[in-house]
C-alpha cells in the first residue's frame, strides 16, 4: 500500500463509469478524489501518440520543477522510454484499456534513486470521443533536484469489461436487403428525343435568271 491513490482513483473512476467502456470527462468531481488530488491529472490526447496535461496536481509540479499543465506526458521519462510511453498511452484511448507503470527515477547528482507508479483510466469528451483520461503519478521517496524523469521498470494493461449500454457504442450500419429495390436506372426523356435534331448543314445557294 505504498500507493493507496491509486486504489482510490481506480476505485472512484470503476464507480463513475458504472459498466460503461469509460465514465464522461463531465462526470469527474474533484471531490471524489479530494485525498488523492495532489497525485492526479487529467489528459487530452491531441494527436495519434500525443497526449497533454489538461490538469495536474501539485505534486507532479514538484517533480518537473515547474507547472506541467499543458507539457505533453512524455515529459516525464527518461528519452530512451518516451517511444514506448506514447505506445502504451495510446493503447488507453484506442483500446480502451486500463494502464498502471511502475517507474524508476534516474539517479544522479542530488538527485536519489525514486520510485514511482503511473496511473491512466480513459474518459470521454463532451461529445463522446475517447480522448482523455483520468490518473495519477506518485513518487515513493526524496525528490531531489527536479526535473526528475523516470524509465518503465513495468507495465500492466487490462481490457475493459463492458456490462452496461454504453450510450456512444457504435452501432451496426444497416444493410439494404430483404424488400430494398434496386436502384432505377438512367433513361432518356422521351420528350427530349422528340425534339428536332440540329441542322448539319447549310445546302448551296442557287442564283435564278428571270426575263420577267
Amino acid at each position: 500500500m505504498q500507493f493507496p491513490c491509486l486504489q482510490e482513483i481506480r476505485a472512484y473512476w470503476e464507480a463513475l463509469r458504472n459498466g460503461r467502456a469509460a465514465p464522461a470527462r463531465s462526470e469527474v468531481d474533484p471531490r471524489g478524489i479530494e485525498r488523492s488530488l495532489e497525485y492526479a491529472f487529467i489528459l487530452e490526447r491531441i494527436a495519434p501518440r500525443v497526449a497533454r496535461f489538461r490538469l495536474a496536481g501539485s505534486h507532479l509540479n514538484e517533480l518537473m520543477g515547474m507547472e506541467v499543465r499543458g507539457m505533453p506526458v512524455t515529459a516525464f521519462f527518461a528519452p530512451s522510454t518516451r517511444e514506448q510511453a506514447a505506445d502504451l498511452l495510446e493503447g488507453v484511448f484506442s483500446g480502451p484499456v486500463t494502464l498502471e507503470l511502475a517507474l524508476r527515477a534516474e539517479a544522479g547528482i542530488g538527485r536519489p534513486s525514486l520510485e514511482a507508479r503511473f496511473l491512466a483510466l480513459p474518459l470521454r469528451s463532451d461529445l463522446g470521443d475517447m480522448n482523455r483520461a483520468l490518473g495519477c503519478l506518485v513518487a515513493c521517496g526524496r525528490i531531489g533536484r527536479a526535473p526528475r524523469r523516470f524509465e518503465i521498470a513495468g507495465t500492466r494493461t487490462a481490457p475493459i469489461a463492458v456490462t452496461a449500454q454504453d450510450p456512444f457504442a457504435r452501432q451496426p450500419v444497416p444493410q439494404p436487403g430483404g424488400f430494398a429495390e434496386a436502384p432505377a436506372g438512367f433513361a432518356p426523356c422521351a420528350a427530349l428525343t422528340d425534339l428536332p435534331q440540329p441542322i448539319r448543314s447549310r445546302g448551296h445557294l442557287h442564283l435564278i435568271v428571270s426575263d420577267e
